[in-house]
């Protein structure tokens, strides 16, 4: 009976003393993490519109828009597109003309794709794919071939299921985000 007490004693206070350094790293590391996610952001906006000095956070239903700018000119809508990947959730940052009609850029801001094979979405020559693309009608890959249509792009050889989940991310969320911006006109 008293070697249960001692485990349960020794065990309670391993379990005190755990609980509460996690409660401290958490508290000293998270402002540490949704500063450097902000920067993250920030910088993925200036990727997409280089030419851009300002932006504005705009929250529109369930989504959140950033309205670069240059000189108080709009130049585009830049959105934050989430989903599904091969291994894990991928986010990116994607940028729209004013008239919703062109995509500008994206940026994969986190992935956990395969290293060597789906992390190539992370790579500058799949990125450039997108830049310029019409976003009617919807955006669609091909498999070990070069486009030939319009709104296409050229899926990453070994990773169809990563090339596949950022086209359907942002067929989707393009189509949440004009509905919600038509709204607004």
């Amino acid at each position: 009976m008293r070697k249960t007490i001692q485990m349960i004693s020794v065990l309670t206070i391993i379990g005190l003393v755990s609980g509460t350094v996690l409660v401290f790293t958490y508290k000293y590391a998270n402002p540490l993490i949704l500063d450097n996610q902000k920067n993250e952001i920030k910088e993925a906006i200036f990727k997409i519109f280089p030419k851009a000095d300002t932006y504005e956070k705009d929250i529109i239903e369930d989504s959140v828009i950033f309205r670069a700018k240059e000189g108080g000119k709009l130049l585009g809508y830049a959105f934050l597109a989430e989903g599904n990947g091969y291994q894990g959730a991928i986010k990116m940052m994607a940028g729209i003309e004013p008239n919703l009609e062109t995509l500008v850029g994206i940026e994969i801001l986190e992935s956990q794709e395969t290293p060597g094979l789906g992390q190539e979405i992370t790579e500058e020559e799949f990125k450039a794919q997108f830049k310029g693309l019409m976003t009617s009608p919807k955006i669609t890959y091909v498999k070990n071939k070069p486009p030939e249509r319009p709104n296409e792009i050229r899926a990453v050889t070994g990773a169809t299921v990563s090339s596949s989940a950022v086209v359907s991310i942002l067929n989707e969320k393009i189509k949440k985000l004009k509905n919600a911006l038509q709204k607004l006109r």
